[in-house]
């Protein structure tokens, strides 16, 4: 059983679990600690591109630092005032839950061509330049051995690979959500959720956090309000409390429970982000290892040999997806492969799925066209919208500009089925 407790001086490694997969993201070593929250604020005081999201953060490894109630004040409110009032701003209204070939033709000639033996003969001679052309593309087309080159490295598990991420598209199934449990609930809407997981991902960045943190906390989000029915004033202490377990489970240095009342502009207190960890854990039965979009994203990308640029540009798509209440009607991995072959069409110009990526992905480019062009969507309205926190944090050279550098594949949009 995970350790839950607060722990102020000293963090705990955390045992290995699903969430993590093979591969994690990321340029930090396993073991490395996150960069102290004061060190952080100090970062941001003197130049952020957007408004900081706390300051006067105590030291993860226990250590104070002693800054000025005023600048406190200062540092942390636009953000948590801004959330409150988009979330105002909200209206309630179940109704808005947004609801959602080509045929060949082939002329024949009646009339049979006459070939003379000669002509014949002549054909036959030497090798069908065609047949050259089709073994190459075979050849191609053959799927590649992605984990050859890791049989050496016990860490990648090569011997049970295919036996983990098959027990992962069965949990999958299990620990998914119902894409319409918003129905139930009656004082919060999907633009409301949409609100608050966009400033938990600008709170993700700003506490810089595992990738796997924020998955699973945009999962335990979702399992609890479709378990619980909630009052709008309590989703942004859920939103903290999600990240807190998340962090928990994830992190080697978490956040403490006085940096999550400090995020929420003290609108709760200690005790009620206490009794909320309680009822969230409760609620969801302690079951916090479930597959995570992020799990199958880190064997999609492999299978599709991407680079560091692709590899940002799936990432930002995803993170896209993440706001959108209705990508929740598509099972974790199927997001995975559409943003990969999404990305991989954006870069390229042109639709590309090998057969090495539908061999690993389970899905072929015909399943995945649903999905991508949503994706594409989201892409092209990534910086127009009222929520920006995806496009913003891509826009960083931290993150290599990737909202930046290529326009959304509009190809696919045309070619919808």
């Amino acid at each position: 059983m995970v350790n839950l407790k607060e722990n102020n001086s000293k963090a705990t490694t955390m045992p290995k679990n699903l969430q993590g997969g093979v591969n994690r993201m990321g340029t930090k070593a396993a073991g490395q600690n996150r960069r102290a929250l004061s060190a952080i604020n100090e970062n941001l005081v003197q130049g952020r591109s957007y408004p900081c999201v706390v300051n006067n953060k105590r030291a993860l490894s226990g250590k104070h630092e002693i800054v000025e109630k005023k600048q406190a004040d200062l540092a942390h409110r636009p953000i948590t005032r801004r959330f409150a009032a988009q979330l105002a701003s909200a209206k309630i209204s179940l109704a808005e839950i947004t609801k959602k070939g080509s045929a060949e033709s082939k002329s024949i000639n009646d009339e049979p061509v006459t070939m003379s033996l000669e002509k014949t003969k002549t054909l036959h001679s030497g090798p069908d330049p065609m047949e050259e052309v089709e073994m190459e593309d075979i050849k191609e087309e053959s799927i590649m051995d992605i984990d050859g080159c890791d049989a050496d490295n016990p860490r990648e598990a090569v011997e049970y690979i295919e036996d983990i991420y098959s027990f992962y598209r069965k949990i999958e199934t299990i620990s998914r959500v119902s894409p319409n449990y918003m129905e139930q609930q009656m004082d919060i809407n999907p633009n409301m959720r949409a609100i608050l997981i966009d400033w938990l991902i600008e709170v993700h960045d700003k506490f810089d956090l595992l990738q796997e943190t924020l998955f699973l906390t945009i999962n335990l989000i979702d399992r609890f309000l479709a378990k619980q029915e909630l009052v709008r004033n309590k989703l942004q202490l859920v939103g903290l409390v999600a990240m807190l377990l998340a962090c928990k489970y994830e992190e080697v240095s978490v956040p403490i429970v006085s940096d999550m009342v400090q995020l929420s502009d003290k609108a709760y207190t200690r005790s009620q982000v206490l009794e909320m960890e309680k009822m969230m854990l409760n609620t969801l039965q302690y079951n916090m290892s479930v597959p995570t979009v992020y799990v199958f994203l880190r064997r999609f990308l492999k299978a599709a040999q991407a680079d560091k640029t692709l590899e940002l540009l799936v990432f930002f798509l995803v993170e896209l997806s993440l706001v959108e209440y209705e990508m929740l009607k598509f099972p974790p991995s199927m997001v995975a492969a559409a943003a990969v072959y999404t990305a991989q069409c954006t870069v390229n110009g042109f639709k590309e799925w090998s057969k090495t990526c539908e061999w690993h992905t389970k899905y072929s480019e015909a399943q995945l066209l649903e999905c991508s062009t949503l994706i594409v969507g989201f892409h092209q309205r990534a910086r127009l919208g009222k929520l920006t926190g995806v496009y913003r944090k891509y826009c960083s050279s931290k993150f290599g500009f990737a909202a930046k550098c290529y326009n959304p594949a509009y190809f696919l949009l045309e070619n919808e089925l």
